[in-house]
């Protein structure tokens, strides 16, 4: 909107109180007051007989006059801030004068038309549009001529709904939008408005009580504390990742390495010489994916980005789900480090979290002065562990939202997946409730139809268009088929998280050595389940806060045994079937538990056992990625077989094989603090089996005991196979061997 310092001492004044027919009393008074719900009836160019009238609502001010060309003609002041005059010609700009004397010359939104199109209509209505955020939240266009932004948002139960920013001093009389149909969405074009505009949609609800709401579509939000949404264009980006966008799907499929580096982006590292700030997304493209790609995790998993307003929540709690979060930059920022991970052939997974959403007034409660978004009864619709609110997955256009959303990480930002969150609380009603605070299916039972639908209906879309992403689910319950394509009676989720597993055998490990043979199953049963879906082995920030103490300290014995076993613990879940997530810290062992308001302990990852445990898990990630055995066959139960086991010494021995032609891997662990000399493991095949690992390796500090390199097979039978190698395994050590080939 372009200012002018003029003041209106020589401008025409009207000669004449007139008004149009359309203009009755009661709607005069709703315009002033702000309550009329059809201002583009009304207001802008409407004919009045035979003559063109031009009508607008201007708060405040002195005068107002239409320009048409170099010619002005000027508007009546018909009753309170509503002006109208009979303008000649088909386009006009308004000039608006303050007693102030400030003017300001704008065009007039309520003499363009809808941008939304008859098929954005009929796709909202019926509240199937897949592609939600190129009808819906704020957009910079040009439209019929002008430059300026579309807004729309869906507020069905709304009185009155108008758009509301520094562009018109708040109020929200001034820009009240048009409905659309019967869809219930709102839209108007402002034009002159650009990227940065801050704004809100003010809703006036069925109940005349006014309510301030971020935009549930926005692309960008103010820096929290402050609320409002920001215009940001999303359009143009100069991706440089078509390679990896080619060829990503060898890099999700089951028979992939996949080896997953969860990172909090605001405690990865900080700058100390300014004032602790964490990274931005420009500095983390770089910094970030140095180290990653330095330490050979696949992919790099965040936890949720989308904007939330309380950094105690992690994210788990967003407002803006179509936002990254203003905290380390812009939108096109964050599409740099996506960018930068794909150019290092690096794969970027989202935390999603689809299951539930605070109730902060700025916020989707009671959006449009009705539950909305969430369910009305709180049995259903409130979360008692998490103080938050629930969607209505029951309702369509909130169904259609939350899919909507899944595809735009994906296909605005190109994600490669989506870890979704809390998936065990969608599942069940009852989840987390006593009896009688939950209100069953329609059957009687405790399974939410409803959300089961969503997840399915949410799978379905993604892999349909993307099927070279993964969607992953936090899953802790046994709710058959979440990894079983829909098509097949599944959820369609790409993977499950292995909740079991890691529960059991981190156990397992906090047992003194001398106690561990009396839960040896803890780190076998694990297998009897292993191949029912397709799992992730989470080691996650949920292990390393509220209490739990960090993955060293979960270890038992003295300081030298903790790090010894964390090594082993490492190498079991790396040679163990299932892909792999390691959370940000634990890589190198950091001695305290994770904590959101600070940087990782890096000095500590300086330390010789921080860095031999480092130095661990890179290998491992090498090893894991260059060996077939360890991962073509993670998901199935022919990749795996138990040479022995013995609870009494607290070890266990399994070979891993991998496709036909792969060289097969045999795994010792020895989970105790004594040596065990000439441990004779049966092998497949004769030959020269290298040690290609050896957790108590020097390297990794450990005492460097072994089997120098290798060992050859001799044709004695042991563990059910006609050939046999003699071992050395090391105290608190896991020693992985592979069969030397022409090729290795």
């Amino acid at each position: 909107m372009a200012t002018d310092p003029k003041t209106d001492q020589s401008r025409p004044k009207p000669t004449g109180a007139a008004q149009p027919e359309h203009l009755s009393t009661e709607t005069l008074s709703a315009l002033n007051a702000g309550t009329h719900q059809s201002p583009f009836d009304v207001l802008g160019p409407h004919k009045s007989g035979n003559r063109r009238w031009v009508v607008t609502l201007q708060p405040g001010a002195q005068s107002v006059s239409a320009r048409v060309g170099t010619k002005e003609t000027p508007l009546a002041r018909i009753s309170g801030d509503v002006f109208a005059a009979v303008v000649p010609g088909k386009t006009y700009q308004l000039v608006v004068v303050y007693p102030d004397g400030n003017m300001i010359t704008l065009q007039d939104p309520y003499a363009l038309g809808p941008v939304l199109g008859d098929i954005d209509a009929y796709l909202l209505g019926e509240g199937t549009h897949k592609q939600l955020w190129r009808a819906l939240g704020a957009h910079v266009i040009k439209h019929q001529g002008a430059k300026g932004v579309h807004f729309a948002v869906w507020a069905p139960n709304a009185q009155r709904v108008s758009v509301v920013g520094d562009f018109n001093l708040w109020d929200g009389r001034r820009h009240v939008m048009r409905p659309v149909g019967e869809t219930g969405v709102w839209e108007i074009f402002l034009p002159g408005l650009t990227e940065g505009t801050l704004y809100k949609y003010e809703v006036i609800g069925q109940d005349g009580a006014a309510r301030l709401k971020a935009d549930p579509v926005g692309f960008g939000s103010q820096h929290p504390p402050e609320k409002a949404s920001v215009v940001r264009d999303i359009e143009g980006y100069g991706w440089k990742d078509s390679g990896w966008m080619q060829g990503r799907k060898a890099a999700s499929g089951v028979a992939a390495p996949v080896s997953i580096y969860e990172v909090h982006l605001g405690s990865w590292r900080r700058r100390w010489d300014e004032a602790g700030r964490p990274l931005s997304y420009k500095e983390l493209a770089q910094e970030l994916i140095d180290y990653v790609n330095d330490m050979g995790f696949t992919h790099i998993e965040l936890l949720p980005i989308s904007e939330f307003p309380f950094d105690g929540s992690w994210g788990y709690q967003p407002v803006g789900l179509y936002a990254p979060t203003i905290r380390f930059g812009l939108p096109h920022e964050f599409r740099d480090l996506i960018d930068a991970a794909h150019g290092a052939g690096i794969g970027v997974l989202l935390d999603w979290v689809p299951g539930h959403f605070p109730n902060d007034d700025h916020g989707l409660a009671q959006f449009d002065g009705t539950p909305l978004y969430e369910h009305a009864d709180p049995r259903e619709g409130f979360h008692q562990d998490w103080n938050t609110l629930i969607y209505n997955y029951g309702r369509t256009e909130v169904k259609n939202y939350l899919v909507s959303n899944a595809l735009y990480w994906i296909e605005e930002y190109h994600l490669d997946g989506l870890r979704v969150d809390a998936v065990a609380s969608m599942l069940y009603r009852d989840y987390s409730r006593d009896e009688g605070q939950w209100v069953p299916n329609k059957d009687g039972g405790r399974e939410n139809y409803e959300a089961i639908d969503f997840l399915k209906e949410m799978n379905t879309a993604v892999y349909a268009a993307h099927p070279d992403a993964m969607t992953v689910a936090e899953e802790s319950t046994s709710f058959p088929g979440v990894s079983r394509p829909v098509d097949h009676g599944g959820l369609g989720f790409g993977y499950k998280w292995n909740m079991g597993w890691m529960n059991d055998t981190l156990s397992y490990m906090q047992h003194d050595p001398i106690h561990r043979q009396y839960h040896h199953d803890n780190m076998t049963f694990g297998i009897h389940y292993a191949f029912s879906e397709n799992f992730i082995l989470p080691i996650s920030h949920d292990e390393v806060v509220h209490g739990k103490g960090s993955m060293l300290t979960k270890m038992s014995g003295d300081d030298e045994e903790k790090f010894a076993n964390l090594r082993a613990y490492y190498a079991f879940m790396w040679t163990h079937p299932g892909k792999k997530l390691l959370f940000m810290g634990c890589e190198f062992a950091q001695p305290e538990e994770w904590n959101h308001d600070a940087a990782l302990n890096w000095e500590a990852a300086d330390q010789p056992a921080h860095k031999g445990v480092q130095n661990l898990v890179r290998d491992l990630n090498r090893l894991y990625r260059e060996t077939p055995a360890l991962h073509v066959m993670d998901c199935e139960a022919d990749g795996f077989q138990w040479l022995n086991g013995d609870a009494a010494q607290s070890t266990m021995g399994y070979m891993r094989m991998g496709a036909k032609g792969d060289p097969p891997v045999i795994v010792m662990c020895n989970f105790t603090p004594v040596t065990r000399s000439e441990f004779r493991v049966g092998v497949p095949l004769a030959g020269h089996w290298e040690e290609v690992l050896n957790t108590d390796a020097a390297a990794y500090g450990g005492g460097n005991r072994g089997n120098l390199g290798g060992v050859d097979s001799v044709p004695e039978a042991a563990d059910g196979q006609e050939q046999s190698v003699q071992l050395v395994l090391p105290p608190l050590s896991v020693v992985v061997l592979r069969l030397r080939t022409k090729e290795t």
